[in-house]
C-alpha cells in the first residue's frame, strides 16, 4: 500500500504586479501551508518525498509546510505540474521511480481536483487554496496510477484547521 498527498498550493497574493508563475504566497496562504505542515506531522501524515510545480507560490507552499512540519522530505520541482493535466501529475510521479510509501504532490486547481476525483474513480472533489486529499493506493508501484486506483482516505482544509486548532 502507498499514500498519494495532493495538496493545493497555499493562497496566493493577487495583489502583487508579477507573472502568474511568479506570484508568491498572501500572508493569509504563509500562514495555512506552515498550519498544514504541522497538522500532517501530527496526524502521522509527513511525506517522504514532495513534488511540486514550479511555481513559486506552489514551491513556497511545499517548503513552508516541510518546516513547519520537521519533514525530512526532499522537494523536487516538476516542470509538467504547472498548466499540466492530471495525466502529467501522475506521469511526473512515474517518472521519478520513488522507493518510498507516502509522496505529496504540490500543485494547481483545476488539474488538482480532477486527479483526486479521477484517482478515485471519478465524481467532484473540491481542492480550496491549501487543501490536502489522502489517497490510498493498493499498490507498491507508482507507475500503476490511473482511474479508480485509489481510496479517498481524508480530505483536509486550511478552514477547517482554522476551526480545530
Amino acid at each position: 500500500m502507498i499514500e498519494l498527498l495532493a495538496m493545493r498550493h497555499a493562497k496566493s497574493d493577487w495583489g502583487v504586479a508579477a507573472a502568474d508563475r511568479e506570484r508568491p504566497l498572501a500572508p493569509r496562504g504563509v500562514k495555512a501551508a506552515k498550519r498544514m505542515g504541522r497538522a500532517l506531522t501530527r496526524i502521522g501524515a509527513e511525506p517522504e518525498l514532495m513534488l511540486t510545480s514550479p511555481a513559486v507560490r506552489a514551491r513556497a507552499t511545499a517548503e513552508l509546510a516541510a518546516a513547519a512540519g520537521g519533514w525530512q522530505a526532499a522537494i523536487r520541482v516538476v516542470p509538467g505540474f504547472y498548466g499540466g493535466a492530471w495525466s502529467d501529475v501522475t506521469a511526473g510521479i512515474a517518472a521519478a521511480r520513488p522507493s518510498v510509501q507516502r509522496i505529496m504532490v504540490i500543485g494547481h486547481e483545476p488539474t488538482w481536483s480532477d486527479l483526486v476525483a479521477a484517482l478515485c474513480g471519478g465524481g467532484r472533489v473540491a481542492m480550496p487554496t491549501g487543501a490536502v486529499a489522502c489517497l490510498r493506493i493498493d499498490d507498491t508501484d507508482w507507475t500503476a496510477l490511473g482511474p479508480g486506483c485509489a481510496e479517498l482516505r481524508w480530505h483536509l482544509t486550511p478552514a477547517t484547521l482554522r476551526s480545530l486548532l
